[in-house]
């Protein structure tokens, strides 16, 4: 139960406000003498304080409230804090990783990461993995039957130039480092010699019109090295956590989107221009037009997207396909929606793109052709290896083997933090020393905030016997109790809105609180029924700080 939405529930009943009106106004009082909640009735009427009065008199008290008693123009609430606290520590304790859970029942098919086959996954894809894997862990979590799927951009013309530099200076060299970073080398090289060979550019063209022609030497070439970028992102996608149901290959579909086009053509949603081009007229939407296939015949990304939609709606039979897709993408995501809504498809008002901003370093913007760009292999190395000599300052008797273990899991939580923190929709600047901090607002802080939940329950011992809700009455008690309630409809709010930040913000308060708690109040002590109420809570705080780490998709290590 969250007992600040009860209220606004309480009181949007008896004004003519919205629960998003009473939930602004609803305030907590400066002194903690005027009640745990303030409502102010300015708005309700000409004489707040007779509004109050009316509305506190047609009031029946629930049980979370001990009175509720009119200041001046506010109404104010005064939690039963026994009461709430049996209501969510049993609920916690019972529950324990069910705690928040929904009972929501769509299928969603969630589409992220989207390589290319010509280079390693880099900073950029780390942002998409992390949201992609929130959103999927977010929406099981509330009851959805969820698919998680990739697309792997394995054919054109960029493809065919890391293929030609290999032709031309690999000398048919074998393999001497991770797959996806060899041949990305080739890429990082072609864009170098192309500066001074312009020709260049025409070679890899005919290298992709022989592709298309199903040359036998060109596809082999294709296989072997698309093969070992396949192997090297499934190593990265393995260290990372993510898991995909399907993959779909650009190379086996694009022809089918070709038969959309012509489609859109046989209906008149599209003409063709003066070059023969496939055009989806979308002007009169407030869109710019959309080439759907080139007058020579070759298709363009959104060709094999109109087609993928539609077979992903007959392998799944989804109730909403979310695309999680750089903002770049915005006008091309606006432009499919639009042309699968006038070929009416059945679920063209199903699907939905995450947008998210570009994650730049502190030197600028990333560029894969120059070679500047931070490979994700790279990143959590360097983030692993500043865990390591964290971990080793605090312990100096641990294996090897546990601390490169520990390290791993505070390195993965320092990235993904990072990356979900902030609002999906706002570029971000990526710092790694400050992301794997232990103090300020980063992933390895809310880790640490559960190890040492997790130490002070080790050391106490096992304790037995009924709980004194009543003896939890101290201000940062009653705080923590108030935020142990709010996480289901955090969490649910967050899925629903596509917002996982709003569960990295909810974590790191609830840390907050935590901390402030138990540096102002023993838990271990001579009173034995004011440690056990207070070892409870504790647990509580523990889990779901573990619940809402494992909606990240972050361990909630036992000790830092």
């Amino acid at each position: 139960m969250d007992f600040r939405q009860e209220i606004i529930n309480l009181l949007v009943k008896e004004t003519k406000l919205s629960s998003e009106e009473v939930g602004m106004l609803l305030v907590v009082p400066p002194n903690p003498a005027l009640g745990d909640y303030a409502f102010p009735c300015f708005k309700i009427g000409k004489n707040p304080h007779e509004e109050a009065e009316k509305i506190k008199a047609r009031l029946k008290l629930p049980l979370f409230l001990t009175s509720i008693k009119v200041v001046g123009p506010y109404l104010n609430f005064f939690l039963d804090t026994k009461a709430v606290a049996r209501e969510i520590l049993t609920s916690i304790n019972k529950q324990r990783k069910k705690y928040g859970l929904g009972k929501e029942k769509k299928r969603i098919v969630i589409e992220y990461c989207g390589p290319n086959t010509n280079k390693p996954l880099h900073l950029g894809h780390l942002r998409n993995m992390s949201l992609g894997n929130a959103m999927q862990r977010l929406l099981q979590f509330q009851g959805h039957q969820v698919h998680p799927v990739n697309i792997i951009n394995d054919r054109g013309i960029h493809i065919c130039q890391s293929m030609l530099a290999y032709q031309k200076w690999g000398g048919n060299k074998a393999l001497n480092k991770k797959g996806d970073h060899f041949v990305g080398d080739y890429y990082v090289l072609f864009a170098q010699k192309l500066k001074d060979n312009p020709d260049l550019k025409n070679e890899a063209q005919e290298l992709l019109f022989r592709w298309e022609q199903n040359d036998p030497s060109v596809r082999a070439l294709w296989k072997k090295m698309n093969g070992w970028v396949l192997k090297g992102f499934a190593e990265t996608y393995k260290r990372f956590g993510i898991v995909f149901e399907k993959e779909y290959f650009e190379s086996q579909y694009y022809e089918q989107g070709k038969e959309v086009a012509f489609e859109g053509l046989q209906k008149g949603i599209c003409v063709k221009d003066d070059t023969k081009a496939i055009v989806a007229k979308l002007e009169s939407y407030n869109l710019s037009n959309k080439v759907i296939l080139r007058g020579d015949g070759t298709s363009v990304y959104i060709t094999q997207d109109l087609y993928l939609a539609q077979l992903r709606y007959q392998d799944f039979k989804f109730n909403q396909l979310i695309y999680i897709v750089a903002s770049e993408q915005n006008l091309h995501f606006q432009q499919l929606f639009k042309i699968l809504e006038l070929l009416e498809r059945p679920y063209a008002r199903n699907l939905h793109h995450l947008s998210y901003g570009l994650v730049n370093l502190p030197s600028g913007r990333m560029k894969s052709r120059e070679g500047t760009v931070i490979d994700a292999d790279v990143i959590m190395d360097e983030l692993s290896a500043l865990a390591e000599q964290e971990v080793k300052k605090r312990y100096e008797n641990l294996s090897v083997k546990e601390i490169k273990r520990r390290a791993e899991a505070i390195s993965l939580a320092a990235l993904k933090f990072f990356m979900l923190k902030t609002d999906a929709v706002r570029d971000l600047i990526f710092d790694p020393e400050e992301s794997i901090s232990f103090e300020g607002e980063t992933g390895p802080y809310v880790q640490y905030a559960h190890a040492r939940a997790g130490s002070i329950l080790r050391k106490a011992g096992v304790m037995k016997g009924k709980v004194n809700f009543a003896l939890l009455q101290q201000a940062q008690e009653k705080n923590l109790l108030i935020f142990l309630s709010q996480f289901p409809d955090k969490v649910a709010h967050a899925a629903q809105h596509y917002k996982p930040h709003l569960v990295c913000r909810y974590l790191l308060d609830l840390a907050q609180q935590f901390n402030e708690f138990y540096h102002a109040h023993p838990v271990i002590s001579e009173d034995q029924e004011l440690m056990k109420a207070r070892l409870l809570l504790v647990d509580s705080v523990r889990q779901v700080l573990e619940n809402g780490l494992g909606l990240l998709g972050i361990e909630a290590l036992q000790e830092m």
